[in-house]
């Protein structure tokens, strides 16, 4: 324990053991290779489907609704089904799935047809991004919960 003095009073802090502050290097670790993986996978599906300047952004609306229904998926597979390694929900969740989907392209996305005049399509893309990804959760989720989580307590 360590006490630090505020101006009105001690407050005992417990001190983190050495090791444990080392364990955050790994998961930062897999989070940045699933990041990689993901970032990468993005950067794959726009050179494939590119967007033609002015028009709807078809590919990033895809890879981040892919993205959310993935997430809706996993984390209720992995939170409610299966025990997983400490490291799997940081790895697939925050670095692949945190790097497939991409919130930076789709501000840039709304600027470019904002700017290029297209603003009634912009106010469409951000609000049809908004809830197509959260549906895409929650689909993802009830999804899994209606497949898997009877399956799972049946087997035990």
């Amino acid at each position: 324990m360590r006490s630090k003095q505020t101006r009105f009073e001690t407050v005992t802090e417990p001190v983190d053991p050495p090791e444990r502050r080392r364990s955050h290097h790994g998961v930062l670790a897999v989070i940045a290779v699933g990041g990689a993986i993901g970032a990468g996978a993005r950067y794959g599906a726009a050179l494939l489907w590119p967007t033609a300047a002015g028009s709807f952004p078809w590919t990033t609306f895809c890879v981040n609704v892919a993205g959310c229904l993935l997430i809706g998926v996993l984390l209720v597979a992995l939170t409610e089904v299966w025990t997983a390694p400490v490291w799997v929900r940081p790895f697939l969740a925050t670095g692949v799935l945190g790097g497939f989907t991409t919130f930076s392209t789709y501000c840039l996305d709304i600027e470019r047809l904002v700017t290029g005049g297209r603003t009634g399509l912009a106010l469409g893309y951000l609000a049809a991004t908004l809830l197509a990804a959260l549906a895409a959760v929650v689909a993802g989720a009830w999804a899994t919960r209606r497949l898997l989580v009877p399956a799972a307590r049946r087997a035990r």
